[in-house]
């Protein structure tokens, strides 16, 4: 007996490596797809594909189709927990990586306004509806990956391997844009340059596939399966039945979470070179190392989670955010490229802390039989009410108002909001994924 336990334990714990490594990796490059789009609806989106209009109904323009993606997510979410719920996390994942991966190469691929008038945007449109579902899958798969793995003392940490997937995505996502617009002429960026970071993606998708096929499913949900009689013929139906309180108040804090994090990755962007008429490539670079420190400090969070409980990390980010919120954009306008990042920076840190436990607390909120369809409703849901549309919101807030501090307020009142949700969402930390009828 003592020969086998440490090479079972030993077994174990390299499969768990080797998921969190896929798990990192596939959410990386599923989000670096959904990311690249913000950063060209921010840049060329608009008068590429929307011509006829204004400057500002073009940008709007542009950012709604940003927003289709959201709108997406939940039907991806549901769909694909269904299936992921009945007969398991690894095949979903792959398919959520090709439809992603697909539809980003398709848009790298797209003829403009010009050559094919009104069918541009229609197919514009078409392409970001699959990158949402493919994306809305996509989440609650990699994080069930993690979290069920994960030692019971650990859930945090693990789930926190795929919530830096999002920062390393923007990373990618930016320094493929900030290396396109430093190789590539004004002139011809516009034309063929933007192209190149969405057929980058054919590799990525190679890459993540390779990974994900190698993977086995996870334990907690082999053993729910075994000890079943049958699976739930409609987890949906269930989980709106038994679990719709667990659904609104984790989609409610989520959705702060998100509604910060879109500022980051979309608006100021376009807030920079629109508005203050910053150089696109300062603007990118300011992004990527604000990306960066949410990045580093998104696993001490997550870490601190499993310790502290998932709600009271959240609730530490939740009030840094709002001390925030104000002094964020008042900073950025210097247009002093260090006194804008020390605006990121302090938009960063709160938004780790916000982010990191969520892996982690929305699936412990949910029995493993339901979990895939449960995690990925909550989170869909909420990134959907409060991240969709941040870049119409804060653009139309800083036209009406013509001041930033219409932004902060924004941000500072859905914060608000996201601190009333957590209050309603029970402490999960020591919950048994395996418990009876789980």
């Amino acid at each position: 007996m003592s020969g086998l336990g440490p090479t079972g334990t030993d077994a174990r714990h390299r499969q768990a490596r080797q998921v969190l490594a896929a798990s990192y990796i596939g959410t990386t490059f599923e989000w670096y797809d959904f990311f690249i789009y913000a950063s060209a609806a921010a840049l060329v989106l608009g008068p590429l594909y929307f011509p006829n209009v204004s400057d500002f109904a073009g940008q709007l323009a542009a950012f709604s189709t940003f927003a289709v993606g959201f709108i997406a997510r939940p039907l991806g979410g549901i769909v694909v927990g269904h299936f992921g719920d009945r007969v398991g996390r690894k095949k979903m994942l792959v398919f959520c990586l090709l439809c992603m991966g697909l539809a980003t190469i398709g848009i790298g691929l797209l003829p403009t306004y010009q050559q094919i008038g009104i069918w541009a945007p229609i197919l514009l449109v078409a392409m970001r509806i699959f990158q949402g579902i493919g994306v809305g899958g996509e989440w609650g798969g990699a994080v069930l990956m993690a979290v069920e793995y994960a030692p019971p003392n650990r859930r945090g940490l693990y789930g926190g391997f795929v919530q830096i997937g999002t920062p390393s995505g923007l990373i990618l996502a930016n320094l493929a844009f900030l290396g396109v617009i430093a190789l590539v002429p004004e002139d011809q960026f516009m034309t063929w340059g933007w192209r190149i970071p969405f057929l980058l993606s054919a590799v990525l998708v190679i890459v993540g596939l390779v990974i994900r096929l190698r993977l086995e499913e996870t334990p907690v949900f082999s053993e729910a399966l075994a000890n079943t009689p049958a699976p739930e013929k409609v987890p949906l139906i269930e989980v709106l039945r038994s679990h719709w309180k667990a659904v609104i108040a984790g989609g409610m804090t989520m959705s702060s979470t998100a509604m910060i994090g879109y500022v980051l990755i979309a608006y100021v962007v376009s807030y920079g070179v629109n508005i203050l008429n910053m150089p696109k490539a300062t603007m990118i670079t300011l992004v990527l190392l604000a990306s960066a420190v949410w990045l580093l400090t998104c696993l001490i969070f997550a870490a601190l989670s499993d310790r502290l409980g998932r709600r009271r990390v959240y609730v530490a980010g939740a009030i840094g955010g709002l001390l925030a919120a104000f002094p964020i954009f008042m900073l950025i306008d210097t247009r002093e490229p260090v006194l804008m990042f020390v605006g990121l920076f302090i938009l960063a840190v709160p938004l780790a802390a916000m982010y990191s436990p969520i892996a982690a607390m929305l699936s412990e909120l949910f029995p493993t039989r339901l979990r895939y369809t449960g995690n990925s409703l909550a989170y869909q849901v909420g990134t959907l009410a409060g991240g969709a549309f941040v870049p119409v919101i804060a653009t139309t807030l800083y036209q009406v108002f013509g001041t930033s501090m219409a932004v902060s307020a924004y941000i500072f009142v859905w914060i608000g909001l996201g601190l009333i949700a957590v209050y309603f969402v029970p402490e999960t930390s020591r919950v048994d994924l395996n418990h009876p009828g789980s």
